[in-house]
């Protein structure tokens, strides 16, 4: 446990036999529920962490999050305050994985305000633009922009909001 750790079962909720909660600081409000993996990441206050969630070390989540049902988020990744991340997203960290040998970690940032859309895949390296809608489905394979609203794979922009 890092210094300071708010304890799952302080924040009310029951730790189950089908999770793996392993030195994660967890702040006040955020609710985490079952079946879920994590690892020595960082959930600021008040987020809401769903069902098979799996998160790697050193990903770090902000204040007010909501992180829907089977999102898988890798070590590297930066996740601002306020995020929305549908289910089913998945981010990657490396260009060129393999199973064994050297490898490049390609750091990932979803800036504070952001929306992604159910079953979107993020590749490596990539920043996603404060309060930016990605939407459902899309593949985003170069940085966002803040305030776009993008579609499709791979993903382009559509319009700005206003």
């Amino acid at each position: 446990m890092f210094e300071g750790d708010v304890v799952v079962k302080e924040n009310k909720r029951k730790v189950s036999k089908f999770s793996i909660i392993e030195n994660v600081k967890i702040d006040e409000g955020t609710i985490i529920y079952d079946q879920v993996n994590l690892y020595k990441c960082k959930i600021g206050k008040n987020c809401k962490i769903d069902a098979y969630v799996y998160i790697e070390g050193d990903v770090t989540i902000g204040d007010n999050c909501k992180i829907r049902p089977f999102v898988f988020i890798p070590s590297g990744v930066t996740i601002e305050d306020n995020v929305f991340i549908g289910p089913g997203v998945v981010f990657t960290n490396d260009k060129y994985p393999k199973t064994g040998g050297a490898w490049k970690l390609m750091p990932t940032r979803v800036r504070e305000g952001a929306s992604i859309g159910a079953g979107v895949t993020i590749l490596p390296g990539i920043t996603i633009g404060k309060n930016a809608i990605v939407g459902a489905g899309a593949i985003v394979t170069k940085d966002v922009p803040d305030n776009a609203v993008i579609i499709g794979n791979p993903a382009r922009i559509l319009r700005y909001l206003k």
